[in-house]
């Protein structure tokens, strides 16, 4: 979409860094939410080098930008120059949206919230009360189990390749959110342990929800990680994985009547609890899909 003849001296801008940056979708779904709105905005890719985020940030500063999303690999990099963070973000330990006001730099983390509102609008059973597991344990997995144990969920078991990470991401969360009464009194019961390990299949066949967070669904010719026999109807089951649409998990549990959700709804909705953080505009969230797809 050809925006450049709206560009005026007020016209305001916001981004996204990261480092590469070209692969970025978010301009044409900020874009064209932008488009929609009539909004006399901009939304513009930046490349930033690991060794030049604090000159890009005093930039963005000094040219008064509006706001800027964070991508890889900058999301724990900025947050020193941060002069607040939301409580989310501080638990999950990385940021990836940047509102700048009046000499100040907030940062906050639209995963976990996104991925509750992806859910909510696949009509998805809300995880409070709910058994989770979770399969990996990187920077999404962590989102994602900060947003599942502040929402209530009674256990969320993180299952991952390397089984020490699994577990340091268990007890570091429990650490900071149930002992910090973080959950409003309800405590959620968090779980570490391997893909190899025997508890695994117990846990997959009375979960709830079964959300996936690896990279290992992209590729159709790649083994799943579990054994989709363990999967049964009533689990709904969440890839946060958008390409393709639908993955082989998916696709494997729809076949065994699962109700799923894929990842392009989390995408979008992260993406649009920036949007109106930045403009104070809610954006039309269809339009954002369409813009993806």
């Amino acid at each position: 979409m050809d925006i450049s003849h709206q560009i005026t001296g007020h016209t305001k801008v916001i981004g996204v860094i990261g480092s590469p940056i070209s692969h970025s979708r978010s301009p044409q779904m900020h874009n064209a939410a932008i488009s929609k709105a009539c909004l006399d905005y901009v939304y513009v890719p930046f490349h930033v080098e690991v060794d030049a985020i604090k000159d890009a940030i005093n930039g963005f500063r000094a040219l008064d930008v509006v706001g800027i999303n964070v991508t890889i690999p900058h999301k724990q990099l900025v947050m020193p120059f941060l002069t607040s963070i939301s409580r989310e973000a501080e638990l999950i330990g990385a940021v990836n949206t940047l509102t700048f006001s009046d000499g100040e730099i907030h940062g906050e983390n639209t995963d976990a919230p996104g991925f509750i509102k992806a859910m909510e609008e696949a009509g998805a059973s809300p995880p409070k009360g709910k058994d989770v597991v979770v399969i990996g344990a990187g920077g999404s997995a962590r989102a994602i189990v900060v947003a599942l144990t502040l929402t209530g969920a009674k256990k969320v078991t993180i299952a991952n390749r390397t089984e020490a990470k699994a577990i340091a991401l268990a007890e570091d969360l429990s650490d900071k959110i149930n002992k910090n009464n973080e959950t409003d009194g309800n405590i959620t019961q968090l779980i570490g342990m391997g893909l190899t390990d025997a508890r695994l299949s117990y846990a997959v066949s009375e979960c709830t929800l079964l959300v996936n967070t690896t990279s290992a669904t992209m590729d159709n010719t790649h083994p799943l990680l579990i054994d989709e026999n363990w999967i049964q109807s009533s689990t709904t089951v969440y890839d946060i994985v958008y390409t393709p649409p639908m993955t082989t998990l998916l696709i494997a549990a729809s076949n065994r009547g699962c109700a799923v959700v894929g990842g392009i709804g989390m995408l979008v909705h992260q993406g649009a609890i920036a949007f109106e953080r930045w403009t104070g505009v809610k954006p039309c969230v269809d339009t954002m899909r369409a813009a993806l797809a």
